[in-house]
């Protein structure tokens, strides 16, 4: 298992990783499995979106901000309700295919860590799983 680690610098943003997931098969000399990445984090996730336009990501937050605003009568004590919901809605974790120590995605795809409750110092495990 491998762990890297993202700084957040907003809010909520969306961070390409697609860049820095591709470098941990190429450092380790995965070649041929499922690479599973993991955010132990109850107020991020992940998701794998498009990644040729940069409005994607922005209309795709602001549409989440304006559905879930920030402050809405929320009862939890730490006041981030908010970015628990976001979170739910998308995935503490993702799975791709390792090929030829490439990782799989359709052409206009990219691994987006999601920060919901930053700015934060954030982690991501990654494990990978050799075909046998």
């Amino acid at each position: 298992m491998e762990t890297l680690s993202i700084k957040t610098t907003s809010q909520t943003t969306m961070i390409n990783i697609t860049n820095q997931i591709q470098d941990l098969v190429n450092r380790n000399d995965w070649n041929d499995g499922l690479l599973t990445v993991f955010i132990p984090h109850t107020t991020a996730g992940i998701t794998i979106n498009e990644n040729a336009d940069p409005d994607v990501t922005r209309d795709m937050l602001f549409e989440i901000n304006k559905v879930i605003p920030m402050d809405d009568n929320y009862h939890h004590f730490e006041g981030n309700s908010a970015a628990h919901i976001k979170s739910s809605l998308f995935s503490p974790s993702i799975s791709v295919i390792v090929e030829n120590k490439n990782i799989l995605l359709g052409t206009w795809q990219g691994i987006y860590f999601c920060e919901f409750d930053g700015p934060r110092n954030r982690k991501l495990w990654a494990k990978f799983i050799k075909n046998t």
